[in-house]
């Protein structure tokens, strides 16, 4: 069995599907029961970094929820 990767907008898709895997790699598979299209997993560190931009959660703002958390347990 033979694997090929390429990226999603190589491929034409139903839009449903299509959105959910824009902007990532596939691998086409052949299988016996036909082909298998299955994203590539990103690094999950990596995948993840950015992911509170925009939200207003910052590192200070963390540290003050710590320092308040401490305090309760007091």
């Amino acid at each position: 069995m033979e694997t090929i990767v390429v990226k999603s907008e190589q491929l034409n898709l139903p839009e449903k599907i299509a959105k959910k895997l824009k902007g990532k790699e596939l691998q086409i598979i052949e299988t016996k029961e036909g082909i298998l299209l299955k994203p590539i997993l990103e690094d999950p560190i990596k995948a993840a970094r950015g992911f509170l931009k925009g939200s207003r959660f910052t590192s200070e703002r963390y540290m003050q929820l710590k320092q308040e958390e401490k305090e309760l347990e007091k």
